[in-house]
């Protein structure tokens, strides 16, 4: 399973919540990319094989400029907690690992 990397507009606590299933995942004020431009967060995923987890339909856009990897998985809940975003991790597991070994599909949405 390739590792993820949480969006700015994401929850930095669900690396440790999602510890168990996702280890060695991260957030991207860890690596001092609090406030990087979303090409480079893209980039930075690229370099070290993460797949991005955001709610900002930028990375689906450019996936389809600068292609893939890295993957993307895409959450389009609108206002939601951070425990309903850990529970669309959890309760789509089997998905994520499957886009991970998918050399044809780059993204991933999930409600």
């Amino acid at each position: 399973m390739k590792l993820l990397l949480f969006d700015q507009n994401i929850s930095p606590r669900l690396v440790d919540r999602l510890a168990d299933m996702y280890p060695g995942s991260a957030h991207v004020s860890a690596p001092g990319m609090g406030n990087a431009m979303d090409i480079e967060i893209w980039q930075y995923a690229h370099d070290h094989d993460y797949m991005i987890v955001t709610k900002d339909a930028d990375f689906s856009e450019l996936g389809v400029v600068k292609g893939f990897p890295p993957k993307i998985i895409w959450i389009r809940r609108g206002n939601c907690s951070t425990q309903d975003i850990e529970t669309i991790l959890r309760e789509n597991y089997e998905s994520i690992r499957m886009l991970g070994d998918d050399d044809e599909t780059g993204i991933l949405i999930l409600f």
